[in-house]
């Protein structure tokens, strides 16, 4: 049995199941989540404001207009002799989408699929028609709350420039416009 145990605010409505844990529900954070994102995209803070996310143990800044839907990840068809990172195809409303697991593909390890994960698919704008596996979800990040690493190399032309927020915490900015014209990155077969 589930019961209500808050609704001052619908946002914030938590539930508990029968086992007596609290959840809080992904659809109602998922909605705010693409609210807050279409409200940055229309304001005149669209650089300023970034997602968040955690892929392996980095975090990582991508762009709103290269960020598209984010989506629970379900069952993924694996695809034969394709490099370890290539998660494998995800039906993502009705689209078959491609899955990468970029902390592999960098060279860490494989990514571990838990209820925490997501898939962060790019924004249709991009035409290409893939998704990012990421860790965690942190939501939108303000780049005026950070301070720009100076004298940072980039490791690589798609991650341009790292941030400290106020915590400490390093954040790489990913630029997924460039990620998909880099050639390694294309070349998903053994």
């Amino acid at each position: 049995m589930t019961e209500i145990v808050n609704e001052t605010n619908p946002a914030d409505r938590v539930v508990r199941a029968s086992d007596g844990r609290k959840h809080t529900r992904l659809r109602e954070f998922q909605a705010q989540l693409v609210e807050r994102m279409q409200a940055a995209q229309r304001s005149g803070f669209v650089q300023l404001s970034q997602l968040g996310v955690m892929i392996g143990g980095s975090r990582y800044l991508l762009d709103l207009r290269e960020a598209g839907e984010i989506v629970s990840v379900g069952t993924l068809s694996s695809v034969p002799l394709t490099r370890d990172w290539y998660k494998g195809l995800s039906n993502i409303r009705g689209n078959l989408t491609s899955v990468v697991d970029l902390s592999r593909f960098l060279g860490s390890e494989l990514t571990e699929v838990n209820p925490s994960c997501r898939i962060v698919a790019f924004a249709p704008a991009l035409m290409f028609n893939a998704g990012l596996l990421v860790s965690q979800v942190f939501g939108l990040r303000n780049l005026n709350d950070m301070t720009l690493l100076d004298g940072d190399v980039a490791i690589r032309e798609w991650l341009p420039r790292r941030f400290s927020d106020q915590d400490g915490h390093i954040w790489s900015e990913l630029s997924l416009s460039t990620l998909v014209r880099d050639q390694d990155f294309l070349h998903i077969a053994l």
